[in-house]
């Protein structure tokens, strides 16, 4: 039986979460370009490494869980399921999730505190290449 990497898997995975999210957003009527618009939001988490390594992969982190997006898209299916559509949380939350599955898809992954070019899916830029 041949093995699967996981570092694959994940970044196929990111890209399946990345195509859902698009077709979620033009299915529901939500503008597709809303997904482009708040993309680098999302880096703004990016900030906490200023005050060094461990806040920076905090801060990092938490904006590159797919946990907040899911709970914010939770809010949101329901509060229309019950009448009271809340459209620009949906928006936040799915072009939340699809920020972090466009980041899984092409390999960056959560951090450690060692730095920013360590992360769960491996080493990235210079340090991959070192």
């Amino acid at each position: 039986m041949r093995y699967l990497n996981p570092v694959a898997v994940q970044r196929v995975e990111g890209l399946a979460v990345a195509t859902l999210a698009v077709v979620v957003t033009v299915t529901v009527g939500y503008a597709w370009w809303s997904l482009l618009a708040l993309f680098l939001v999302f880096d703004l988490s990016m900030l906490g490494y200023l005050r060094g390594p461990r806040l920076g992969a905090f801060c990092y982190n938490l904006a590159h869980s797919y946990t907040v997006p899911a709970v914010l898209g939770a809010v949101a299916v329901a509060a229309a399921g019950l009448g009271e559509p809340i459209g620009w949380l949906g928006v936040l939350a799915l072009a939340w999730g699809f920020h972090i599955a466009v980041d899984r898809g092409l390999g960056y992954g959560l951090k450690t505190a060692e730095g920013f070019e360590h992360t769960h899916l491996g080493l990235i830029g210079k340090a991959r290449k070192a």
